[in-house]
């Protein structure tokens, strides 16, 4: 077998199509297109590389037919920030050969190492993590976009050759057939119509000022978090520009306290359900079908991509009163028939919670693994992020009657 470095245009097209030639029998797998891949590994298209970079490899066999894929990254606003320097593996596919996935595991790990890395996580992106994160474990069936699908002896892999799980994420589904918990509505309608609180939608017309709205709400939502950075704007209206004509302008909702952002809600329409059809390619033609399956409506699920509440609003169902104004639009939409939250992770008890509270059903399971260098260095898991890590219930209800 032989690792060749992707460099050139040929090889490119061989690290696109082994997952191709991996999945032509599984109905399943919505294969990804071709240039939002491609993307991903361009410095022009994928601001990651600002401040940090990426290899990637295909494996061929002593016939030289491609078996497997890998990439391997390191994103320097965060790989300090461990006990271990850690970089990242992602887009791994290959044959079920355990000889074959070691040898493309040692190359993504050699490439690390070299670079000052002493730990690797996989499956993950090089980019944020609501795109290609985790490996696929439970739940083989079609995954809403950007949600990863594999093969079932990668887990296999994965741990045989030493990585251990740094975090489970679980997708939960929601039937729009069936009624949200009466309970729930009650305290969505009292929020959302509480003084001093409004919602609205986002406008195209009026990106910027919610790209920055976005912004404001997640760097302050976020930046409680372990290995926190600040989001990239231009990395907004990229995915503003890309998806002009998908979106739904309806299904992006903002909240605001006195004028000013205090949560967003970010839903999609699942396009792998199109993209399901389309075999990664976007030509003339695959456009053309594309429009036509949009125009149609084939699109009948829809995936939240992310949701985030400034801390000071946390816990006074800023979430509910989103998704009570997000059922009128639904109700208006009735071919949609499925939503799929987030992923959640384990470490996250309290975003499991109001999944679960508003009738959400885990159906699919993925692992981030993490592997240590040094097998002798003690291993950790994520941690729990405690239910009350942002001061006092009591504290939270004042500020809120008091409308601070």
């Amino acid at each position: 077998m032989r690792i060749v470095e992707v460099l050139d245009q040929t090889h490119q097209k061989d690290f696109l199509d082994i997952a191709r030639i991996l999945y032509k029998d599984d109905s399943n797998y919505a294969c990804p297109l071709d240039a939002e891949i491609e993307g991903i590994f361009d410095p022009k298209e994928n601001s990651f590389f600002k401040h940090g970079e990426a290899g990637r490899w295909i494996l061929q066999n002593d016939k030289g037919k491609v078996i497997g894929r890998i990439a391997a990254f390191i994103n320097t606003n965060k790989a300090f920030s461990f006990d271990q320097p850690t970089g990242g593996c992602g887009f791994f596919e290959c044959v079920n050969d355990k000889k074959a996935a070691f040898l493309l595991f040692d190359t993504a790990k050699e490439w690390l190492t070299v670079r000052g890395m002493e730990a690797m996580d996989g499956p993950v992106n090089f980019g944020e993590n609501d795109n290609h994160w985790g490996l696929l474990v439970d739940g083989f069936m079609p995954q809403g976009y950007g949600m990863p699908y594999h093969q079932k002896y990668y887990k296999a892999f994965f741990e045989e050759y030493g990585f251990k799980v740094f975090f489970e994420q679980y997708s939960y589904h929601l039937d729009l057939k069936k009624p949200f918990p009466e309970r729930f509505w009650k305290i969505a309608e009292w929020v959302a119509k509480k003084p001093g609180f409004s919602f609205e939608h986002f406008s195209y017309t009026k990106s910027e000022k919610y790209i920055q709205d976005l912004i404001a709400i997640y760097n302050e939502a976020w930046k409680f978090h372990d290995n926190f950075s600040p989001i990239d704007p231009e990395d907004i209206r990229k995915m503003a520009r890309d998806g002009k004509g998908v979106v739904e302008e309806e299904f992006i909702w903002f909240a605001y306290h006195e004028g000013n952002p205090i949560a967003f809600f970010v839903m999609m329409p699942d396009i792998n359900q199109i993209l399901i059809k389309m075999d990664g390619k976007f030509n003339f033609w695959s456009k053309l079908k594309f429009l036509y399956h949009l125009k149609k409506k084939t699109i009948t699920r829809a995936r939240i991509s992310i949701m985030g509440v400034v801390p000071k609003y946390q816990r006074f169902g800023i979430e509910s009163a989103i998704f009570w104004h997000m059922d009128k639009v639904m109700k208006r939409k009735p071919h949609y028939k499925e939503v799929e939250l987030s992923w959640v992770g384990d470490f996250n008890p309290k975003m499991i919670s109001i999944y679960e509270s508003v009738g959400g059903v885990k159906m699919k399971t993925h692992y981030t693994y993490r592997l240590l260098f040094d097998p002798n260095k003690p291993f950790k898991r994520t941690p729990i992020i405690p239910l009350e890590n942002r001061g006092s219930k009591a504290k939270e209800k004042k500020v809120m009657e008091s409308g601070e």
